[in-house]
């Protein structure tokens, strides 16, 4: 399936966000100048590159985890838990730890 320039968009920024560090859907909708987060949720969605292009590291403005591969429940974001873990970023009752991990995109 070939990927839109928005989606391309989404990804190159996403794959700048560094190991351990996380971003905001609409802190990326900011970013590149897209009024809305549920859009950049929905290209990373479609994401084929999954974990080489970062989408995990993408949670929701209130720093809980947000879905995973279309998923908000379940396998797929158990996944996306465990990357997380794995780069040191852990989450407490559902919500980011250390807020210090939130990467601005500076």
């Amino acid at each position: 399936m070939p990927m839109t320039p928005f989606q391309q968009k989404v990804y190159e920024f996403i794959r700048e966000i560094p190991r351990g560090k996380v971003t905001t859907y609409a802190a990326i909708a900011r970013a590149i100048h897209c009024r809305s987060a549920q859009a950049i949720g929905q290209a990373l969605k479609l994401n084929p590159f999954a974990p080489e292009v970062p989408c995990h590291r993408v949670i929701k403005a209130d720093l809980t985890l947000g879905g995973y591969s279309g998923a908000t429940t379940g396998v797929k974001v158990r996944e996306k838990l465990a990357l997380l873990k794995a780069e040191g970023v852990e989450f407490v009752d559902g919500r980011l730890k250390d807020s210090s991990r939130v990467w601005s995109g500076e």
